[in-house]
């Protein structure tokens, strides 16, 4: 490969990384960026969705440009006892649109693939080949890592998801984000489907569960036997993908940090940045790169120190959000789940807009925590206490790091 030297080389070529990147790439053109990915393609093999207003007006023009599928006439939900259609406008990106942006707008050389990371530092990155790239900084971005689990506390959502192509139009004008009306296995769970065009449906078997555990070959049965149901005969899987992510529900935000070397810079969910009950990280890694690329200096010691005054001041947000997480999983059954999100979306759509955004106010979580909870009361009690909550992650749990909505 020979020397090569970056302003700033970022390691992980997924959502965040490739965020990072692109809007670096068209505000600040003047650096030199490098994107390094371990794996053979940037983004990987993923859809990751997000509504329309989790994204601030100053950044749609970084996301937009992305979207795979995009829906105007918003959304449903259904649960036992409760259906909704909702206007929010959604939006889908697909890996494939990711890189293709990457390649487009960074230069020749610039973008390393199927290049592991050995050891990085404020100085550079060594890879696994013994090749070195030398930069001004340096931002981890690869995905939170087996040895950060210990250091949070929580539970966990898996899901798998497949693209059928139907042998006739389904007939859905829109996305359907929580379909809990099914069968409650396992923990909290419910299918997502999007009418990617008039044959086409991504369709996705999601659980809140207490272990990691995930049998592709089970999910794809249960895929097979909700589409059955609703009467879709299918063709072919032109698309698969399948997803193991935290669901936080407290932890240590400095033993989260502890192992980073000195001067470098976190992101996405390696900095923590994701929501802690939905563990949905698009708006997050927006933010983030928007923030990056408007700092006003960009030397490795000024990214790392803002890195963690940001990802510091997230945490700090997310209280609320890894208490209704505990309350989920600590005080609820796992056959009774489905209870908190059926509350929970008979409440304000602007409110549920906030909600997913990581945004809500102070009224909203007042509003959120009224009334009688959909928990056994003493339980709840319990949770709040501390008695009860789910305890520290698996470090050795394998993450796959995909959409969440």
């Amino acid at each position: 490969m020979g020397a090569q030297h970056f302003d700033i080389a970022i390691a992980g070529g997924g959502l965040s990384g490739a965020l990072i990147a692109l809007a670096l790439r068209a505000r600040r053109p003047e650096l030199s960026v490098a994107l390094i990915e371990g794996g053979p393609a940037i983004g990987g093999h993923h859809i990751w969705s997000f509504f329309a207003s989790d994204i601030d007006p100053a950044d749609r023009a970084l996301v937009e440009p992305l979207a795979a599928a995009r829906w105007d006439r918003g959304y449903d939900v259904a649960f036992p006892e409760y259906r909704r259609t909702l206007p929010t406008q959604y939006r889908s990106i697909a890996s494939e649109n990711l890189a293709a942006a990457v390649e487009q707008a960074m230069p020749r050389g610039a973008v390393f693939t199927d290049a592991r990371v050995e050891t990085l530092d404020a100085g550079g990155v060594t890879l696994r080949s013994g090749d070195r790239i030398a930069a001004g900084a340096v931002v981890d971005a690869r995905g939170l890592g087996g040895e950060q689990l210990s250091a949070l506390q929580g539970g966990w959502q898996k899901f798998a998801g497949q693209m059928l192509e139907l042998d006739a139009p389904h007939g859905l004008t829109r996305p359907v984000v929580m379909d809990a009306s099914v069968a409650q296995l396992g923990g909290y769970r419910f299918v997502y489907v999007l009418p990617f065009g008039p044959s086409s449906l991504f369709v996705e078997d999601t659980y809140y569960a207490d272990d990691p555990a995930l049998d592709s070959e089970l999910l794809a049965g249960r895929i097979a036997e909700y589409a059955a149901a609703k009467g879709w005969q299918v063709t072919s899987v032109s698309r698969q993908e399948t997803g193991v992510l935290p669901v936080v529900t407290g932890g240590d935000f400095a033993a989260l940090w502890q192992d980073v070397p000195h001067g470098v810079a976190l992101a996405g969910v390696r900095a923590g940045l994701f929501q802690p009950l939905t563990s949905y990280s698009l708006p997050d890694a927006v933010r983030f790169a928007s923030h990056v690329a408007a700092l006003p200096a960009l030397d490795g010691a000024a990214i790392a120190a803002a890195s963690h005054r940001y990802a510091r001041a997230h945490w700090q947000r997310g209280r609320f959000y890894r208490m209704l997480a505990a309350m989920l999983f600590g005080a609820a059954k796992p056959d009774r789940r489905y209870r908190v999100l059926q509350r929970f979306y008979r409440l304000n759509e602007g409110l549920i807009e906030r909600f997913y955004a990581g945004r809500s106010t102070a009224a909203d979580m007042a509003r959120v925590l009224a009334g009688r909870p959909p928990v056994p009361l003493a339980k709840a009690a319990l949770v709040l206490a501390g008695v009860g909550a789910p305890t520290s992650l698996n470090p050795d749990a394998q993450l796959q790091p995909a959409k969440i909505s």
